[in-house]
């Protein structure tokens, strides 16, 4: 089986991931994807034989609005919220893409130029692995965004993204995955 559809069926065996995609697909987001550790920790749990759902801490849902108003991203964060219930509803973070340009340099000290779609966000993620989204379109599909292949995500290796110096809280970051998937490899340095 190729990557692509290991991760389509990783994602249909996660009962909360797909309930999450269900009703993401009604709400009439622009250019949505849910995105980074749902996905990508999702085919890890598969690899490894976790259990659906282990370690995966929030549903990044992210969409497109030319829009940067905070007024304009509140009322979709708030319409998405009513959209779930608990646990759900609080652990569904949603973000226009295309506002995040407008805070990302203040908040984590590093340029964030304007992307011109959601699936663009992807390419400047912390790293590769991170960088996988999917959506369920009306038919039931599953469409997968990987802008840099899914290799990374099923050898379980963490590297820094090529494309943006390595992330302030790559550390972190690191930390809180090994403590979750201690079989994850981890490479410092870009090829």
């Amino acid at each position: 089986m190729e990557h692509r559809e290991r991760l389509i069926a990783a994602v249909r065996g996660d009962p909360d991931l797909m309930q999450v995609l269900d009703v993401a697909r009604g709400l009439g987001l622009t250019d949505w994807l849910i995105f980074s550790g749902a996905v990508y920790q999702c085919a890890w749990n598969a690899v490894t034989g976790r259990p659906a759902g282990y370690g995966i801490k929030d549903f990044d849902l992210g969409y497109f609005d030319p829009d940067v108003s905070w007024e304009a991203e509140d009322a979709v964060i708030r319409r998405v919220a009513a959209a779930f219930d608990d646990p759900l509803r609080s652990r569904v973070e949603v973000r226009n893409q295309r506002r995040v340009s407008e805070w990302f340099p203040a908040k984590f000290g590093e340029p964030y130029p304007p992307v011109a779609c959601t699936a663009e966000a992807l390419e400047r993620f912390v790293a590769p692995a991170s960088a996988v989204g999917v959506r369920m379109e009306a038919d039931g599909e599953i469409v997968v965004e990987a802008p840099f292949g899914l290799d990374d995500v099923f050898s379980m290796t963490l590297r820094p993204n090529p494309n943006r110096p390595r992330a302030k809280d790559w550390d972190r970051v690191i930390a809180g995955v090994r403590a979750r998937w201690p079989e994850v490899v981890v490479i410092e340095e870009t090829a």
